[in-house]
């Protein structure tokens, strides 16, 4: 059996200081350690849960999927047994996902955990399960099919000139020039018969009341220590079993197929490419989706940054 990273991986090592928390323990509050990929939220949550007698609770997309466990460097078996760990391989790998699917999965474990005094741990780097959680959805309309229909078979001037007309203040905060922008919010106008500036208020209102009831920090690392985290991740991964655990996937759902790794893999085993080009191309996805993920939680400004390096 092929020996997959232990507990004593450099990104496992217990590098970062655990945060400082409200002096009120009366009241059992969620605590959300998030940040970029590799750099240190497991361990981070472990030193927390082991702290504060809490338990940890998955919000990484593909960390939710059995048998994907390398890949997604999900906590190893050892880590396991330090503290409970929650929603952890719950999803067969031919299993669908999406955010509202997390929420349902997470809401009952946290209050189950709540309810025995536990504090729930949420760690993880999926920005958007994160906010369904924390926020729940947006009360926008979803995308009317007939409507993209239409709009696409107008000219860009024409969508602009009637988003102006129903909402200008939108218009004014939408890059005119990005047509997906502005047919969105052209779209929101039409089914909800609001203006989508109004809309989008009213959630930014809601969304600044509840931010100020959670509690939690962002892990950031300088661009150099991130990189070379997620060097060292990629190489324990190629090293620790991720090529054996590909090819005992025959099947898997298109979300599970996102997961980072699992494509270039797939073209290593079938020969399209040589173990240094995988292990390039897989860096090279990482640090993308590291950086899209700075961006998310940046505008995430209740949770607390905490800066290493």
């Amino acid at each position: 059996m092929a020996k997959r990273p232990s507990a004593s991986d450099p990104l496992r090592s217990r590098d970062t200081p655990v945060p400082s928390l409200s002096d009120d323990r009366s009241v059992v509050t969620p605590y959300y350690i998030c940040g970029p990929t590799a750099s240190g939220k497991s361990s981070t949550a472990l030193e927390m849960a082991e702290k504060l007698d809490g338990e940890i609770v998955n919000a990484d997309a593909f960390q939710l999927y059995r048998g994907l466990e390398i890949v997604s460097a999900a906590p190893s078996a050892h880590e396991r047994t330090l503290v409970p760990h929650h929603l952890y391989g719950v999803l067969n790998p031919t299993d669908a996902a999406d955010a509202q699917l997390y929420v349902k999965l997470a809401k009952p474990v946290i209050a189950e955990i709540q309810s025995r005094g536990k504090t729930p741990i949420i760690t993880g780097g999926s920005g958007l399960y994160l906010k369904f959680l924390t926020h729940g959805a947006a009360p926008l309309p979803t995308a009317d099919a007939a409507l993209r229909a239409e709009m696409d078979g107008r000219s860009l001037e024409d969508l602009v000139a009637d988003l102006q007309r129903l909402d200008p203040v939108e218009a004014s905060r939408t890059a005119l020039q990005n047509r997906r922008f502005v047919s969105r919010a052209l779209e929101i106008c039409i089914l909800s018969g609001q203006k989508a500036s109004d809309l989008r208020d009213q959630w930014e209102s809601k969304t600044a009341e509840i931010a100020s009831s959670l509690r939690g920090v962002v892990i950031q690392r300088s661009r150099p220590d991130l990189h070379a985290r997620i060097a060292l991740r990629t190489r324990a991964m190629l090293d620790g079993g991720a090529l054996e655990e590909v090819a005992a996937l025959a099947s898997v759902s298109s979300n599970c197929e996102k997961a980072i790794g699992f494509r270039e893999i797939r073209s290593l085993l079938a020969g399209e490419i040589d173990r240094a080009t995988c292990e390039d191309l897989i860096n090279a996805a990482t640090r993308q989706y590291a950086k899209r993920q700075e961006t998310w939680f940046r505008r995430e400004q209740w949770l607390t940054p905490r800066r290493y390096h």
